[in-house]
């Protein structure tokens, strides 16, 4: 696959335009649970015409994983969660995917899962002490130093109020009825010399570059590899790490680094050598998200060269380059229909939906053509369908929009900063009760698209044949 057939090691890198073998037998299983989801609602299809739906939850940091969360419950309510086949999440909305995995089956219970989730966020934080202890079990034993594990244990926790040890393949041990999650991160260097696939995702069973696939076991994810081959295991990353790595978006990367500085100096608690862990403030080498390249080295043409050459890659929060985890679902063998994409973005309500075209049409990946009214930009409705030719139908669904907010859309996104601390148990209630209202209202018009999309692939095969 990626080396000759005389190596002396096991290849454990997949390179490859496919799903992974147990993806492909969930997906088979997930199957029959939305035909059946589908066929409460009075939509029917045979079980190998039901429409591949993806829910997006876009980034924005506590705004994301609350309004995530209340969407889901609302999606419950209807009937519509159990038609969704693949879950996937940037920045905050992965903090929210991240707590929703701790309970088997979550998608089953989601009311009590919810309570217990809420109860968390309104309770007390981690303490100093606890995180600290994290982070220098973090540090210590590495090979290199990394601001994630920092911002892992004393910032993360202060949002998730947890210290997650669990792990992703941990975690999907205990699920059979929940959608397929999917976190997502980039290539931070792909990003910036524009060479290579930016867009990767960290699954159940796999981890790796979405676009050019080129995948490693997600439990061998950190360790070290040289042409394929394992030279060095490490332990799977923990979840918290995980919410870090995938919500580290960065308002100001300078000024966030002397935040972080003067706070880690102002660290002293007792019988822990603190500043032994600290970089020097003119000199440092602390970076993002660095982690060994499981591609390091190999001799395989179908990789691009930019992606061979270091031992170690640094992955960043998606929502740098695109807000919404559009890629992950994007991949042609996962054969998505429908894509129901919440949007939880600060600003322009349309970017990331706006982008994901732009980009789609660089990289001659099919998807909708994406026209909105310019009135729209301020005063956003709560539902905007996107349709095209041999793409998949996109519905996108700003949180703050006139239909839930009426005039106040400016007051809600003032008052839900990405960039603010914890969220009060009042706020918390009241962005919960926004969400829901938003899924509510939209039903009707999802179940509409829902079995356009159904009807669109059960019937076009047939309407091929009849037409030659």
């Amino acid at each position: 696959m990626g080396a000759s057939s005389s190596s002396p090691c096991k290849i454990e890198v997949r390179i490859e335009h496919s799903l992974n073998q147990k993806e492909e037998e969930f997906v088979a299983r997930r199957r029959k649970t939305v035909q059946q989801s589908l066929k409460k609602l009075y939509i029917y299809a045979p079980l190998n015409k039901v429409p591949n739906i993806a829910l997006l939850g876009s980034g924005g940091g506590e705004r994301a994983m609350v309004g995530l969360l209340g969407s889901l419950v609302e999606l419950q309510k209807t009937g519509l969660l159990d038609c969704i086949l693949y879950l996937s999440g940037v920045s905050g909305s992965t903090w929210c995917m991240a707590s929703l995995y701790q309970e088997s089956d979550w998608s089953t219970k989601l009311g009590t899962v919810k309570d217990k989730i809420i109860q968390r966020l309104n309770g007390p934080a981690v303490s100093m002490t606890d995180a600290i202890i994290k982070w220098i079990n973090y540090c210590y034993g590495t090979d290199y130093q990394n601001l994630t594990y920092f911002w892992a244990a004393m910032v993360i926790t202060t949002y998730v109020k947890e210290i997650d040890e669990r792990t992703v393949t941990d975690q999907w041990k205990e699920h059979s009825k929940d959608p397929f999650p999917i976190y997502t991160v980039i290539d931070k260097h792909c990003k910036q010399s524009r060479r290579g696939d930016p867009w990767f995702e960290i699954t159940p069973y796999e981890a790796g570059y979405s676009l050019i696939g080129a995948f490693v076991e997600t439990s061998s994810f950190g360790s070290k590899f040289e042409n394929g081959c394992k030279t060095k295991n490490q332990p799977e990353n923990d979840m918290l790490y995980l919410q870090a790595l995938c919500g580290s978006a960065l308002a100001d990367e300078e000024e966030n680094k002397k935040f972080i500085w003067e706070k880690m100096k102002g660290l002293s608690p007792p019988n822990i050598e603190i500043l032994e862990w600290l970089p020097k403030q003119n000199e440092t080498s602390w970076i993002w998200g660095k982690t060994y390249n499981f591609l390091y080295n190999m001799k395989d043409e179908r990789v691009p060269a930019a992606l061979l050459k270091s031992e170690t890659r640094e992955y960043e929060d998606a929502g740098l380059l695109l807000n919404s985890p559009y890629f992950s679902v994007l991949r042609k063998e996962r054969d998505i229909d429908l894509i129901i994409s919440l949007d939880f973005s600060d600003g322009d309500p349309f970017m990331t939906v706006k982008k994901a075209a732009e980009m789609c049409k660089e990289l001659n990946i099919p998807f909708p053509e994406v026209k909105i009214h310019k009135q729209d930009v301020k005063k956003p409705k709560d539902f905007y369908v996107f349709k095209g030719r041999n793409a998949p139908t996109v519905i996108h669904i700003p949180l703050f929009n006139v239909i839930n907010c009426g005039d106040d859309i400016e007051t809600w996104r003032n008052k839900y900063a990405t960039f603010q601390g914890p969220y009060s148990d009042k706020m918390i209630a009241d962005l919960m009760k926004v969400a829901r209202k938003n899924i509510t209202n939209i039903t009707l018009k999802l179940l509409e698209e829902i079995c356009e999309v159904t009807e669109t692939k059960c019937f076009s095969n047939v309407r091929m044949h009849n037409f030659l």
